[in-house]
């Protein structure tokens, strides 16, 4: 930029060693290519502007042509046609010739001409009554060429004079054939005339309509007819020409011979006139024929064969209230309900049908579910792969959708396809192919009805009015027994997983209704042998999907097609709903063991349960541990208490660093213990009751007793507290007839501060619980259902009202007429002689007990007394609960395992194991004579006296939930002198049970052993004693 004071003129260097010829050479390429293609792009200017003034000089001369032929023809016809007869439609004639040449469907001129010419068409024919002679002549088969072309041509221009004027015509496109004053019926009548299926050109004409997207002109003409709002679909076309149309058409399908097979699947009938919203209800003559002429299984076969591709060859759908999937859902569901219920419907249209409805309703928007569904039931978005858009349906269209799926529906198409299975039962290789196509068919409709529609009308019908839980039980035991079963990691047909995903949820439904008689006596609907091996399959089912096979996640099929990514979605959602239904079943199955055994508890467990799968159950989002979230059953008994323990241990050693700080100090007065502990346990937060409490007592007399509490004091405090909290006396709970506890519905009448009360009983339970103290407090199972927060069923009822139980299982079974026996929808509550009565229904009073709600009137009984009176009181205690004991800790366990976690057993006070598990201290060894007596005496002892002896040395009265070897610290006999002295023989045995210390002076006789230690356990003397 500046003089560098050196004049000559330096060489350019290039660093990269390229020299300057090089670069003109690249320059000189590239600016030849520029050009080139300069001039290649003016030569396609040229060229399309040649084409365009060619295309505009046509287009000219064609209308300029138009017009004059249409001047000639007004000439030679008059402009309203007044000058033609019947032989200007003959092959010699121009007539039509002319017309079709410059008519245009959007000149109202043209369009009215049109009119008139059908007008005329439609009196020729009703006078002469020979469509073929007219159009013809004497002899069709010399021009049929010319005949076949100038009637395609005519119907066409019908078709699409409708469809450029349907907004006009609105007002007459559902007219019936009588108003032929009106534009729009006379073109109507004439597509009627010219497809008849017995002309001889009929075949050529539907053809050329469907390949020309006739029907989509139809659907569009239908839909601007019938207008937008839903209420208007409703019998309006009934009778009208242009239904007799749409039977024209749909009467020529499927006819032999016809050439119309090969029709592109978007222009079919199926794809544009079935999926009109209610179209059977819009034109109820079209309904009958096409149910009356079988041609529904034509049409079914012909939509089967597209498989998933179906929904692509839909129309655009109506708006989002009204998609075109789930419309032709509604009349294909209607139309099947007449086609099965014909007795001469076929296994192959059945099949059809569950193929055709299952693709259908997988496409349905997850909306279509108006009222809630269970986890179970929904994995179905990711089965297609696509993501399914949240939209609501039309109010009407998605009753339609439901009502259609009735029971008499399910009825007949289980029927007829489970009619190939029930004949082979007895097989002993298996099931044969046409048996699983059945079976394939009925669960893949039902696994996605599940998942779609409202699911406990469906549940009640499937369980007690068809032989699916038997049919499929038999089918999966023969699949079973012979081996017969799909490949769990195949793409393809998911195997025996598809009729697990129907069998599982329908029989756990049975389940819920089906009374203790029916199952343990009458053996309904399943032998007890057969649910024996029926729990083995499931256990191993369950065990492969949730640990050997594990569902990998989705992210590992990215890299494939799409089909298979679709297919190993379909897979691994089945699989999560399988494993789901299966968890469900078995755990209610045990629950049924649980109330009467009829198999071992270990059949419930799997076989790969070990150290190692103990260890990754403690870690959370580990497979071990989602197994003892979702099936904790197949985990022993003995294994899920030792998790549970590990769990609280590390609660209470986050809490321990704030212990010594944080101590609580209750002053506990033995006369007034209830109350004293509910004003200070009810002071006390969350964090606070997580801490230590160290408890003082007062006796009688207000005097502080004897003793540190280091452990043992507190033990004891808990086991008082919940002894009298829990006692019916105090009338916060009742007693069933078994002496088991449950909370008293008319507690508000006794304790104005019931509530209250009922969720400081809850937070006392779970302070026991937490600190490992077992309480002898009996709960009623149904009770127990309330802190896991589960349903109680009618099955349930027995222990608590054995009587009712009794009566309301005569009401099921009863032959008579139970309208006579003046029951009604009511309850009476009778609490402390005060009797109210409650509708179990709104306005049950006038409802009358029927033999057709009698089913629905049993349940409602149950839940009244199982649920619904004890709902508040179990609410209150649950929250109390909840403080301290999370709901997965004791989600691992049922009801029964619930009260061993509370009570323990009485096998836990097994002398034996406790001697193998103590030490000694002071002079004493386990040979010691002294030692020796005193094992015989407790030996001897009684189970009472046992529990009061374990109370004077533990603090509580039940030993540890898995034997001695756990408690802490181990139990102690101490030598309470170093010699038999006068004196120390007098003394009693003293314990500390902080220490879990017994100490025992060195009696020298039996007798002396035993009469001073069950003094000292009987004293009732507090820790004065210790």
């Amino acid at each position: 930029m500046f003089f560098s004071g050196d004049p000559s003129t330096r060489k350019r260097v290039d660093l990269g060693g390229r020299s300057s010829k090089e670069r003109d050479r690249k320059n000189l390429l590239e600016q030849t290519r520029v050009e080139r293609n300069r001039r290649l792009w003016l030569r396609q200017q040229n060229s399309a502007v040649l084409k365009i003034q060619k295309c505009f000089r046509g287009r000219k001369a064609v209308k300029t042509e138009q017009s004059k032929l249409r001047e000639q023809f007004y000439e030679a016809y008059g402009k309203y046609c007044q000058n033609v007869d019947r032989n200007s439609f003959g092959p010699d004639s121009d007539f039509l010739c002319q017309f079709l040449y410059f008519f245009k469907a959007d000149d109202i001129d043209d369009f009215l001409v049109l009119v008139q010419i059908c007008r005329l068409l439609w009196w020729f024919v009703q006078n002469n009554g020979d469509v073929v002679n007219i159009f013809a002549g004497v002899d069709y088969s010399s021009t049929y060429a010319l005949v076949n072309y100038r009637v395609k041509q005519f119907v066409q221009a019908c078709i699409h004079a409708l469809h450029q004027n349907r907004n006009q015509l609105k007002g007459q496109l559902l007219l019936t054939p009588e108003e032929l004053n009106v534009s729009a019926v006379p073109l109507l009548e004439v597509l009627v005339l010219l497809i008849d299926s017995k002309l001889p050109w009929s075949c050529k004409i539907v053809e050329y309509l469907f390949r020309n997207n006739a029907l989509g002109l139809l659907r569009e003409i239908i839909l601007t007819g019938k207008g937008n709002d839903a209420e208007n679909y409703f019998s309006i076309g009934k009778g009208s020409s242009l239904e007799r149309v749409l039977m024209a058409v749909v009467r020529h399908v499927g006819q032999e011979p016809c050439i119309c097979s090969h029709i592109n699947p978007r222009y079919t009938f199926a794809s544009q006139i079935i999926t009109i919203p209610f179209l059977w209800h819009l034109f109820p003559n079209l309904q009958q024929m096409f149910a009356a002429e079988d041609l529904s299984q034509f049409y079914m076969h012909q939509m089967a064969k597209f498989g998933q591709n179906m929904i692509n060859f839909l129309p655009k759908d109506i708006s989002n209230e009204f998609p075109s999937r789930a419309c032709m859902l509604g009349n294909v569901l209607e139309i099947a309900g007449i086609a099965l219920s014909h007795p001469l419907c076929s296994f192959d249209m059945a099949i059809d049908l569950a193929a055709v409805t299952t693709v259908l309703l997988e496409a349905l928007p997850s909306a279509i579910t108006s009222n809630g569904r269970e986890s179970s039931m929904s994995a179905d978005d990711d089965m297609t792969g696509d993501e399914v858009k949240e939209i609501a349906l039309d109010r009407k269209l998605e009753q339609q959708i439901n009502n259609a799926v009735n029971p008499r529906f399910l009825l007949q198409l289980t029927n007829i396809l489970f009619k190939e299975i029930s004949s082979v039962n007895d097989s002993d290789y298996g099931p044969n192919d046409r048996e699983v196509t059945a079976v394939d068919a009925v669960c893949g409709f039902l696994h996605v009805t599940f998942g779609k529609l409202p699911l406990e009308r469906i549940m009640t019908v499937l369980a007690y009015r068809t032989e699916l839980v038997i049919t499929l039980w038999n089918f999966t035991k023969k699949c079973h027994e012979n081996q017969k079963w799909s490949s769990l990691t195949s793409n393809d047909a998911p195997g025996w997983l598809l009729p697990l995903a129907v069998f599982c949820p329908v029989y756990k439904h049975m389940l819920m209704i089906v009374d203790n008689e029916e199952f343990y006596e009458q053996e309904k609907p399943l032998s007890l042998k057969d649910i024996r091996t029926l729990i083995i399959i499931l256990r191993q089912v369950l065990w492969q999907l949730l640990w050997v096979n594990h569902t990998t996640s989705s992210n590992s099929v990215k890299s494939v097609p799409n089909s298979s990514v679709r297919k190993g979605r379909f897979v691994q959602a089945i699989q999560q709903r399988v494993s789901i239904a299966v968890s469900e079943l078995l755990s209610q199955l045990q629950d049924w063991n649980n109330r009467r055994q009829f198999t071992s508890p270990s059949n419930f467990h799997a076989d790969g349960v070990n150290d190692l799968f103990i260890s990754q159950a403690l870690i959370e989002n580990t497979r071990a541990n989602e197994i003892l979230k979702q099936a904790p059953f197949l985990i022993p008994f003995t294994s899920r208490v030792k998790i549970y323990s590990s769990q609280l241990a590390a609660v209470r050693q986050r809490h321990g660093s704030q212990a010594v700080f944080s101590r609580n100090r209750f002053r506990i007065k033995r006369d007034r213990i209830l109350e004293d502990a509910y004003n200070q346990m009810s002071q006390l937060t969350e964090n606070s009751l997580r801490g230590l409490i160290r408890v003082t007592f007062v006796n009688e007399f207000g005097v502080e007793e004897a003793g540190i509490d280091g452990g043992g004091i507190f033990k004891d405090f808990m086991e008082n507290i919940t002894r009298a909290a829990f006692d019916v006396q105090y009338g916060l709970f009742k007693e069933t007839a078994d002496h088991l506890l449950y909370p008293n519905p008319g507690s508000g009448m006794i304790h104005e501060q019931h509530f209250q009360f009922f969720h400081f009983l809850g937070t006392l339970l779970a302070k026991a619980m937490f600190e490992g103290i077992l309480v002898d407090i009996p709960f009623a199972t149904f009770f127990l259902s309330k802190l896991k927060q589960k349903y109680n069923y009618l099955n349930d009822l027995p222990s608590l009202d054995p009587e009712l139980y009794r009566h309301l299982i005569f009401l099921k079974h009863y032959k008579g007429d139970i309208s006579e026996l003046e029951l009604y929808f009511v309850i009476v509550n009778n609490e402390y002689g005060e009797q109210t009565e409650e509708e179990l229904l709104p306005g049950g009073r006038n409802l009358r007990v029927t033999n057709e709600n009698v089913i629905t009137f049993i349940h409602l009984v149950a839940n009244h007394r199982l649920n619904f009176q004890i709902r508040q009181q179990s609410s209150h205690f649950l929250r109390g609960f909840e403080q301290l004991i999370q709901k997965d800790w004791i989600d691992m366990f049922n009801e029964q395992e619930l009260q061993l976690l509370i009570s323990g057993s009485v096998d836990s006070l097994d002398i034996d194991d406790l001697r193998l598990h103590t030490n000694y201290a002071g002079d004493y060894r386990s040979d010691h004579y002294v030692i020796e007596m005193f094992w015989e005496v407790l030996k001897g002892f009684s189970l009472e006296n046992r529990k009061k002896f374990l109370k004077f040395v533990t603090g509580c009265s039940r030993g540890p939930l898995l034997g001695f070897r756990n408690l802490e610290p181990l139990f102690c006999i101490q030598s309470a002198s170093s010699n038999a002295a006068e004196e120390s023989l007098d003394r009693l045995p003293t314990s500390a049970t902080c220490m879990n210390l017994l100490k025992l002076p060195p009696y020298t006789s039996k007798e002396q052993l035993e009469t001073k230690l069950l003094y000292a356990i009987n004293a009732d003397a507090g820790f004065d004693l210790s």
